[in-house]
């Protein structure tokens, strides 16, 4: 696996992991908010081991790459560095996009100069989405803005928020979402990403129906079933918009669905993206 930054329109430094062979179908991954590009380390490994050349990236103000300076974390500015690091990138990728990730990836499809996607995947996002679960995960990234002294506050932290998941017993892996300053660890992303101008899918809803509308490629659902972003309600609004998708509902996961049953999301991933490059041969 080879680290590269890209720079975008803005020039921005973007960190990415770059892997699997040269040749393979191409794959991007787009984390969600407050997440890294380590968020998708099990999935990344899965796609590699099918032969996919994968690209996953920390978005504006996440994990290794830049802040924004002004501050600028708009939908409009994901979708801009989005199609900055795609054209960097080999053509028609398939675009796999979790909650913020995919509200990016949606919204792109839908500009009037649209990336050449082959496939897309929406990892428990849709258009519309729950306000009440969307505030209380705002309220949880808002909180502890003192960062924390170890690492176990910060599992503690999570486990409180996140009940459904069992605390791990190893809980190493949560560091690379953590950033150290002056002895606190703090989330590895720009606290500017909740100010005013932060990316707002509810308040995005109407470009991101029109974008649903126009999309034409190959797409799936994939909702946690227990998710607080996508209820019945949001999935049968998705459906409508675009009644060709396909939809996988995880039983035992919630928001968070590849975290929660990684063997499940993978599966499902791989499966759809075989059938769709079996359809399409390139």
């Amino acid at each position: 696996m080879r680290k590269q930054f890209f720079t975008t329109p803005d020039g921005l430094k973007l960190a990415a992991d770059i892997d699997g062979p040269q040749d393979g179908p191409p794959v991007v991954l787009l984390h969600g908010g407050g997440q890294t590009r380590g968020s998708w380390k099990n999935g990344l490994a899965a796609l590699i081991g099918r032969g996919y050349h994968v690209t996953s990236f920390d978005a504006r103000g996440h994990g290794e790459s830049d802040w924004a300076k002004d501050g600028d974390y708009t939908l409009v500015a994901h979708i801009r560095d989005l199609c900055g690091v795609l054209a960097q990138l080999p053509p028609r990728p398939a675009l796999v996009g979790a909650s913020m990730g995919g509200v990016t990836a949606l919204g792109a499809l839908g500009e009037s100069n649209p990336p050449d996607a082959r496939a897309l995947v929406l990892v428990d996002v849709t258009p519309k989405i729950n306000a009440a679960g969307a505030e209380r995960i705002g309220a949880f990234m808002r909180a502890n803005p003192e960062g924390f002294a170890t690492l176990d506050e910060a599992a503690d932290a999570v486990s409180r928020y996140y009940p459904l998941r069992p605390r791990p017993k190893d809980i190493s892996g949560l560091r690379r979402n953590l950033r150290e300053v002056n002895g606190r660890l703090y989330w590895h992303w720009d606290p500017a990403f909740l100010g005013a101008r932060r990316l707002e899918p509810d308040t995005n809803r109407a470009q991101l129906e029109a974008a649903a509308l126009k999309a034409k490629i190959p797409t799936l659902l994939v909702r946690g079933h227990q998710s607080e972003i996508v209820g019945d309600e949001e999935v049968e609004h998705f459906r409508k918009l675009m009644p060709a998708a396909e939809y996988i509902d995880v039983a035992d996961a919630g928001h968070m669905v590849a975290g929660d049953r990684n063997d499940a999301f993978n599966a499902a991933i791989i499966d759809f993206l075989a059938r769709v490059d079996a359809a399409n041969p390139s």
